[in-house]
């Protein structure tokens, strides 16, 4: 059995422009509260959370982005 793929191009229109980003504060307190976790865990034993700290590591680079800056406290 074969499967076909067939794909229709879409042209960008260029006067559609997305909607400005607002910042959430909840969404600016989970980047803190991942990067505490990360802290603690690489102060509390490195080597045996390397893989708990990868993996949060990794969900931080690939879910927020990176013109997100911390609210001034």
């Amino acid at each position: 059995m074969v499967a076909r793929v067939f794909t229709i191009p879409v042209i960008p229109e260029p006067k559609r422009r997305r909607a400005p980003r607002i910042s959430d504060k909840r969404y600016i307190e989970g980047q803190k509260l991942l990067v505490e976790a990360m802290k603690y865990l690489a102060q509390s034993d490195p080597d045996a959370n390397r893989d708990a700290i990868g993996l949060l590591s990794e969900h931080f680079r690939t879910q927020f982005r990176m013109t997100d800056r911390p609210a001034a406290d």
